[in-house]
């Protein structure tokens, strides 16, 4: 994990949150990282992005540097607290996996803090993972955890890296040592057997059409087929919602094609900050 020397913490209501924050008077933007990682996915981002936008990017509770849960909580209520704390919004929402889904949840349960969504390999939660390649993958990755068998666990996370369609070589081996190094550091932070206190917010997908800012859907054509639903159905649920491909990008297109990615990004928040 990289060192960040402008890391700053929001004293919520249960422990302190890390976060970045640019500032700058542009458009708010908030990257949201995936499961098990922190703000640091987004090393690539945040320095080109801050030219234009106000970037803010936030550990999740019980990820990074951000305290642990000591009792229940919902990602989407945390996100908001912290931007009412900064007095920022509505903001453009950026996430990644388990990123997206805290976006959607957020656009859903705080509205007036949202003023578009960027979602790849995520959004909903509720699809099952029917996929022999996806399946297989999901069970091993439990199987591991149970056992205690991190190492194990670090092999099975680094498939969902490469994707389905890709061979491991395909990546950067940067890449895998950067992801390796979040997970560690974030997994850490927990004892095996930890209550898990996260709350989901339910009914993502069914609830999508409620969502009246600007979508866009941004997957990786070698991730697997559910991530990619979870993300397209919520952009084709929404009123004014679109959806879009890297292609030789699997699960992290930020970090697949950290150029490519960021100036889809780009162009799609010029377009939601037009006057």
């Amino acid at each position: 994990m990289s060192e960040v020397t402008d890391l700053r913490f929001f004293e919520s209501s249960d422990g302190a949150l890390a976060y970045r924050d640019t500032h700058g008077a542009g458009l708010p933007v908030v990257l949201l990282h995936a499961g098990f990682v922190d703000h640091t996915m987004w090393d690539e981002q945040i320095p080109v992005l801050a030219k234009e936008f106000r970037v803010i990017a936030p550990d999740a509770r019980g990820h990074g540097r951000s305290a642990n849960a000591s009792r229940p909580f919902r990602q989407a209520d945390d996100l908001a607290e912290l931007l009412r704390h900064l007095g920022v919004g509505p903001a453009a929402l950026v996430g990644v996996s388990m990123g997206a889904m805290i976006a959607v949840a957020t656009a859903l349960e705080h509205p007036e803090l949202v003023r578009a969504l960027v979602v790849s390999g995520g959004g909903a939660d509720e699809r099952e993972f029917t996929d022999p390649w996806s399946r297989q993958a999901q069970i091993e990755a439990f199987q591991a955890l149970a056992a205690g068998d991190i190492e194990a666990w670090h092999d099975v996370s680094d498939l969902w890296v490469h994707g389905r369609g890709r061979p491991r070589e395909a990546v950067r081996p940067e890449v895998y040592a950067r992801l390796r190094a979040m997970r560690q550091h974030t997994i850490g932070k927990h004892a095996p057997g930890e209550p898990d206190h996260h709350v989901r917010v339910p009914d993502l997908a069914a609830r999508a059409a409620r969502i009246t800012v600007p979508v866009l859907a941004l997957n990786g054509a070698q991730d697997a087929p559910e991530p990619r639903a979870m993300a397209d159905c919520i952009a084709e649920a929404a009123p004014h919602g679109r959806t879009a491909v890297i292609e030789d990008a699997a699960h992290f297109p930020n970090l697949d094609h950290p150029e490519e990615y960021t100036a889809t990004v780009a162009a799609f928040l010029h377009e939601v900050d037009r006057p």
